[in-house]
């Protein structure tokens, strides 16, 4: 067991994180669902992440159906996504255990609400299922992409958490707060999810540059490919999830499957979700400014070349911040 961090334990930063859980802690029943169930005369996504308003040849009701299915994906998404962050996070605090006990209350509280966070997206998806009509299916695996991603280097793995928690951030404060028209439940759903995800968020920073004090750059050199795996792996799930829930957006609009449009409705939402999942992340600029203090030009490039084949998958109106608020 490591007992000790090469990188100075911010004791302080931590006990914030404490205080605010302690503040803002929150209970799925009394304080989300509250009795509630999803209005379907309401969008869930708003525009700027499922990007529907582009496939102007669908009427506002299909528009609005389109946003449901990929919101019943979003909330989804982050259910698995926190299989492997809980899994992690559980990890990382035995590093503390004999060390800052502060570092280790705040990293325990944080496993503690993503379990709750779990929960939560499982009884979304419940809710969401006697809403919507029968067909919708989402095959990822928590467990199997779990084991995919804790298979990979610390400093990858944290790198990737980092990212999704700050650009959960960004979505909820640039876009799905300031939106009109969206379900009530489903925007209370990501408001109490924000107010934990800011103080993971803080921690995920800490033990990213507590790891990456850590490496030499052999290594770091080495995490960058088990990074850019893991987006490669992250695009294979929405690839999949993309065509699943064209597919089943066709059956129930009783749409033909094999013309342009269907092609065209697929290949918005696998814009939309990559654009969701990968390149906000990528352009989101706390974590640019974390990730460019830790690697080299020559490091950086890599992952640039990397990531070049999606950043293809922004808003039309090539206004991102804008478009994501809309």
């Amino acid at each position: 067991m490591q007992t000790a961090a090469p990188y100075p334990i911010d004791t302080q930063r931590y006990a914030r994180c404490i205080a605010a859980s302690r503040r803002i802690r929150w209970d799925i029943d009394r304080d989300v669902i509250r009795g509630r169930s999803f209005d379907l005369s309401h969008k869930f996504l708003p525009d700027g992440l499922s990007l529907v308003d582009e496939l102007t040849f669908l009427t506002p009701a299909e528009q609005r159906f389109l946003s449901q299915v990929q919101g019943r994906t979003y909330a989804n998404m982050f259910g698995l996504v926190e299989r492997f962050v809980s899994a992690k996070v559980t990890d990382l605090s035995r590093d503390h255990c004999l060390g800052d006990q502060t570092a280790l209350e705040a990293l325990v509280r944080f496993t503690d609400e993503e379990l709750k966070h779990q929960e939560l997206f499982r009884r979304i998806e419940k809710l969401v299922a006697v809403q919507m009509p029968a067909g919708y299916h989402f095959d990822a695996m928590p467990n199997d992409v779990a084991a995919f991603v804790l298979s990979k280097r610390n400093w990858a793995v944290l790198a990737m958490i980092c990212q999704l928690e700050l650009f959960s951030q960004a979505h909820y404060r640039a876009s799905i707060s300031t939106a009109t028209g969206l379900s009530d439940l489903y925007k209370d759903v990501f408001l109490y999810h924000w107010r934990e995800e800011s103080q993971h968020a803080i921690m995920d920073e800490l033990e990213w540059l507590r790891e990456d004090a850590r490496i030499e750059n052999s290594e770091r050199d080495a995490a960058i490919d088990d990074l850019v795996a893991l987006v490669a792996g992250m695009d294979e799930i929405l690839q999949a999830q993309a065509k699943a829930d064209a597919g089943y957006f066709l059956k129930v609009t009783g749409k033909q499957e094999n013309s342009v449009q269907a092609m065209e409705i697929e290949a918005t939402v696998l814009k939309a979700y990559r654009w969701t999942y990968i390149v906000t992340g990528v352009l989101e600029p706390r974590f640019c400014k974390l990730l460019g203090d830790m690697v080299s030009e020559a490091q950086m490039a890599r992952i640039q070349s990397a990531m070049a084949p999606l950043m293809y998958a922004m808003p039309a109106s090539g206004q991102p911040l804008r478009a994501m608020a809309a």
